[in-house]
C-alpha cells in the first residue's frame, strides 16, 4: 500500500501532550524543535507534533474546557489560535511554523479530533468546494465522551468526503507531515469509527502530500487490525500511558497480543514516552509538574520493550530540560539500530512475571530482552534452544544499554534481575 512507504520504520519524535497538555505555544514548539535538531536528529528523531486544542485561545492545562470558542476559518476548518501561534496570523495557519521545523531538517505534525467543529454546525457554516453546509454532514449523536469540540461526520451524506478532502488539502498547504487523529480508535467507549477512518485515508491520498496517519486514543480493538493496516501508519493499542508501573506492567500483554500485526509502514503504538520533565501544564496521570516517576530501571524496561516490539517512539517531556541520563536513553545507537532494523519480534515465553522477547537482526544476529516485571529479585533465563539457536555452540553476547561485551555462553542465558528491571542483549553466533 502506498501510504506504508511514508513510515517504513517506526516514527520517532516529540509530542507536546505529556508536558504541556492542551496549552503548548509556538515558542515552546520551536524550542523543542531546536533541541531535537541539535541533539537527536542524528539518531533518527524527526517529528515535532503539536497535540490537542491548538485552535483554543484560552486553554489552561490538560483539562478540557467544555463548549469554548475555537478559531475557525470560513469553511468550517479549525485554525491555530493566533495568541498562542503568532505566525498563524493573516490566515497563514501552521505553514510558517512548519517552515521553521523543516528548515531544521525535521518534520512537522499536528493533532486533530475526528469530525467537524460543533461551532461550525451550530452556525451552519460552508464546506469548501460544495454547496452543502456543516449541518448537512454532521452526525450529532456521534460525539466524543471526553471533549466537546466536535460532532462526527455522517459518511452517507453528500459533502461528507468533501469536508475531509478540504481539511487535508489545507494541511497539505501548511506542509504538514504527520497527523494524529483522536477519538477514532477506542474500543472501550464507542465502536471504532471505521467509515471516518476510510474517509481520512482517502482525503490524505487525494491531497498530494505524504502524511503519516496516527490513530488514537485506543485501546484499538485487535479485530480491526486489518482496517488499521489498510488505512493508517500507526494506531494506539492502549489508552493514555503515564509514568505508573501498573500501566507499564500491562503493556507487556498488549505488546504480545499485537506482535503479529507489525510491518513496514504499519505500527501498533504503545503511546508517548513519559520521560524527563512532564506535567508542566498537565494534570493527567495523577500528578502535575514533575520529572518522570519511573525509576531508572523502569525507564530502561520501558525503552527496551518499546524498542524490541518496534513501537513508534514519541518523547513526551520538555526536551530542553533533559538531564544526561534522559538524553542517554534517546541516543543509544545500538538500541535504536535494533528498533529500526530488526524484524520478527516475538514473546519467547512468559512465566508469571518473567518475560523474554526476541527479534531477528541483520546478518543472522539475534536480539533478546529479559524482563523481571515482578516485585522481588528473580533469575530470568532462556535457553538457546528456546531461541532456535544451536545449543552446542557458544554464542557471543553484548549488553546494548551498557555497550559491553559479555562472556560467551552455551545452552542457557540467565541473569538475576532486580524488580522491574531488564537486560537487552545482542547475540552473535
Amino acid at each position: 500500500m502506498k501510504h506504508h512507504q511514508y513510515a517504513l520504520t517506526p516514527p520517532m519524535g516529540w509530542n507536546s501532550w505529556d508536558c504541556y497538555g492542551a496549552t503548548v505555544t509556538e515558542d515552546e514548539v520551536k524550542g523543542n524543535a531546536d533541541y531535537m535538531a541539535e541533539h537527536l536528529k542524528q539518531f533518527g528523531w524527526e517529528y515535532v507534533v503539536v497535540d490537542i486544542q491548538w485552535s483554543e485561545p484560552g486553554a489552561v492545562s490538560s483539562a478540557y474546557r467544555p463548549f469554548v470558542p475555537l478559531e475557525i476559518d470560513e469553511y468550517s476548518r479549525l485554525v491555530p489560535a493566533v495568541n498562542r501561534f503568532p505566525s498563524a496570523k493573516d490566515g497563514k495557519g501552521f505553514k510558517p511554523l512548519a517552515d521553521y521545523v523543516h528548515k531544521l531538517g525535521l518534520k512537522f505534525g499536528i493533532h486533530i479530533m475526528r469530525g467537524i467543529p460543533r461551532q461550525a454546525v451550530h452556525q451552519n457554516m460552508k464546506i469548501a468546494g460544495t454547496d452543502v453546509t456543516a449541518r448537512d454532514i454532521a452526525h450529532p449523536n456521534s460525539i466524543c465522551p471526553w471533549n466537546t469540540d466536535m460532532y462526527g461526520i455522517d459518511s452517507s451524506k453528500e459533502g461528507a468526503q468533501n469536508y475531509y478532502d478540504s481539511l487535508f488539502q489545507l494541511y497539505a498547504e501548511w506542509e504538514v507531515d504527520f497527523v494524529k487523529v483522536d477519538d477514532i480508535a477506542d474500543s472501550k467507549l464507542y465502536s471504532t469509527h471505521t467509515e471516518e477512518i476510510k474517509m481520512i485515508r482517502k482525503a490524505i491520498d487525494r491531497c498530494g502530500r505524504p502524511m503519516v496517519l496516527s490513530l488514537s486514543p485506543g485501546p484499538a480493538p485487535l479485530e480491526h487490525a486489518g482496517l488499521f493496516e489498510e488505512n493508517a501508519n500507526m494506531w494506539r493499542m492502549t489508552d493514555d500511558f503515564w509514568d505508573l508501573w501498573d500501566l507499564l506492567y500491562n503493556m507487556f500483554e498488549r505488546c504480545y497480543k499485537w506482535s503479529k500485526n507489525i510491518g513496514p509502514g504499519y505500527w501498533p503504538d504503545a503511546d508517548i514516552l513519559p520521560l524527563g520533565h512532564i506535567g508542566i501544564r498537565s494534570v493527567d496521570g495523577g500528578a502535575s509538574d514533575r520529572y518522570t516517576r519511573f525509576t531508572k530501571d523502569e525507564q530502561v524496561t520501558m525503552m527496551t520493550l518499546w524498542s524490541i516490539f518496534r513501537s513508534p517512539l514519541m518523547f513526551g517531556g520538555e526536551l530542553r530540560d533533559n538531564d544526561d541520563w534522559t538524553l542517554s536513553l534517546l541516543t543509544n545507537e545500538e538500541v535504536l539500530h535494533m528498533h529500526r532494523n530488526s524484524h520478527g519480534a516475538r514473546q519467547v515465553y512468559r512465566e508469571a512475571d518473567k518475560v523474554v522477547w526476541a527479534a531477528h537482526g541483520e546478518d543472522g544476529d539475534l536480539y533478546v530482552a529479559l524482563f523481571n516485571i515482578g516485585e522481588k529479585v528473580t533469575n530470568v533465563s532462556v535457553s538457546l534452544e528456546q531461541l532456535e539457536l544451536p545449543s552446542t555452540k557458544e554464542v557471543q553476547l553484548r549488553d546494548l544499554w551498557k555497550h559491553e561485551h559479555l562472556d560467551s555462553v552455551k545452552e542457557v542465558i540467565g541473569y538475576d534481575l532486580e524488580p522491574h528491571s531488564s537486560v537487552l542483549l545482542k547475540i552473535t553466533v
